[in-house]
């Protein structure tokens, strides 16, 4: 079959996704205090046998550099990136060797003042926390610790306090998306320079809970968009539908008139007023395998932290030529896909989900079905 000429070019930010990614994300413990039930990870409260040492992790850090300029920026998280003895090590290394590193920490009793002082002087500006609900029977309910709400709240005003840069990380679910809106004032009431939304992969503890349809998808990007204009950069994770969106709301086209955006965007107006930017939507091409990269805590090279196909290992293998010349990830950069996504204009642009495609189908070139446009093909 022949594809459309258009392609919905993506913004890559001048950087060459064939040759460097925009992120790697390093699990750097699976030890963690809380017990969430869609994490990823599967996090526990010790470490698993085979983390990275200290001196792989030093050599791993090492390896990014080679990369070239622009150094890609290192993620480092978990579990919970403080359960690492060595975490500050880690980061001044990073910066020795040009790297910049953003942490994503968990809220537990280790997130103190003293520790943000000690790492914002280590030179880490940016820092991501997780806020599951806007309530603390909603966030308490996905984070399993009593009390852990209030605390969240509390820790987004500590990291600004310590001049952080502050990313509030929200997975989106049938059992919090009417809470959306809500979670918009949290954010512009503390401070926070960016949302990043996460559209539900059913792996790791996540595989019980319940993902959203399609045309529910469709209803929250068209919402992100509206929510873009508060003073805030929002973005999406496993939610590559939202460039499209974005795409055709800056063209003009209009919003949906359905019930869940329409309960959505009232109750955000209601909330915060009349919007007071222009859209700040986060529009990079990226994808799993395409400017992103995953490192697990026991250095299994993966395309991302949804997509557990084992590339290699970073004790036995160049992350950068697995990188640059893996076969699957050729694939996936060069929008090699089948089904719906493989005929769709905005493939490039958006790409659907490799994650989701891999969960659903064990196939990671497939079509992403949580996406509505992609049932129109």
């Amino acid at each position: 079959m022949n594809h459309p000429t258009h392609t919905g070019s993506a913004d890559t930010g001048g950087v060459d996704l064939d040759q460097r990614p925009i992120l790697v994300f390093w699990e750097s413990t699976r030890a963690c205090g809380l017990a969430c039930r869609h994490c990823r990870a599967e996090a526990q409260a010790t470490p698993v046998p085979g983390e990275l040492t200290t001196a792989e992790g030093l050599r791993f850090i090492d390896t990014l550099a080679a990369f070239g300029k622009p150094s890609p920026i290192l993620i480092i998280t978990g579990g919970d990136v403080l359960m690492r003895p060595d975490l500050d090590q880690l980061v001044q290394h990073s910066r020795t060797v040009g790297v910049h590193v953003a942490l994503a920490p968990s809220v537990t009793p280790l997130l103190t003042d003293e520790r943000l002082q000690q790492l914002r002087a280590a030179g880490v500006k940016v820092a991501s926390i997780s806020l599951d609900g806007a309530s603390a029977a909603t966030h308490e309910g996905l984070r399993g610790i009593d009390g852990h709400f209030p605390a969240t709240i509390a820790a987004l005003d500590r990291m600004r306090a310590h001049d952080f840069v502050v990313q509030v990380n929200t997975v989106v679910t049938a059992d919090n998306v009417h809470e959306l809106p809500t979670i918009v004032r949290l954010i512009r009431d503390h401070d926070a320079a960016i949302w990043e939304v996460f559209f539900l992969v059913n792996v790791g503890r996540g595989s019980s809970m319940l993902e959203l349809g399609p045309d529910d998808n469709e209803d929250v990007c068209h919402f992100l968009y509206d929510a873009a204009q508060y003073g805030f950069v929002v973005r999406t994770v496993e939610g590559p539908m939202f460039r499209r969106v974005v795409r055709w709301r800056d063209e003009g086209r209009p919003a949906p008139t359905s019930a869940l955006y329409s309960q959505l965007s009232t109750s955000l107006v209601e909330q915060l007023g009349s919007p007071t930017s222009t859209p700040k939507a986060h529009t990079k091409g990226t994808r799993d395998g395409r400017g992103i990269i995953f490192v697990s805590a026991t250095g299994e090279i993966t395309p991302a932290g949804f997509l557990p196909i084992v590339l290699g290992n970073v004790r036995t293998h160049d992350i950068v030529e697995v990188y640059r010349d893996h076969p699957m990830l050729r694939q996936i950069r060069a929008a090699e896909f089948g089904g719906a996504c493989g005929r769709c204009e905005y493939r490039e642009l958006c790409g659907g989900s490799r994650s989701r495609a891999y969960a659903c189908t064990g196939d990671p070139l497939a079509e992403d079905p949580a996406c509505a446009y992609a049932a129109t093909l």
